[in-house]
């Protein structure tokens, strides 16, 4: 009897053992099939769609160039107060200045108006 119960534990912890090498082992391999999906997806799917939008973006920039007319400058006493200086530069322009869109409080840069 006692040898029976010794080789019924033993049966017992190998197929539990085995069960858990086996669902381990299913575990890894559908982590690679998801893994070679979403690879397949990014390749096929992704990156050509971010590749229409910027050809999409790219031409509409183009069409909205071809017909934009800047409007005059007005200088408004309430806009583009210099109560002091930029402590960078020529102390006029902000950090991040843009000659083409931020104006200065005489004027636009290079056009004479």
């Amino acid at each position: 009897m006692v040898s029976f119960g010794r080789i019924s534990q033993a049966l017992l912890r190998s197929s539990i053992i085995q069960t858990r090498q086996l669902s381990a082992s299913a575990a890894h391999s559908h982590g690679e099939q998801t893994a070679r999906t979403w690879k397949i997806l990014s390749f096929v799917v992704a990156l050509p769609g971010v590749a229409v939008c910027m050809l999409n973006m790219y031409l509409k920039m183009q069409q909205h160039a071809a017909h934009h007319v800047e409007p005059e400058f007005v200088p408004y006493s309430h806009l583009r107060i210099r109560s002091k200086r930029f402590p960078w530069g020529d102390g006029n322009k902000s950090l991040f200045h843009n000659p083409e869109v931020n104006a200065l409080p005489d004027g636009y840069e290079g056009r004479e108006e």
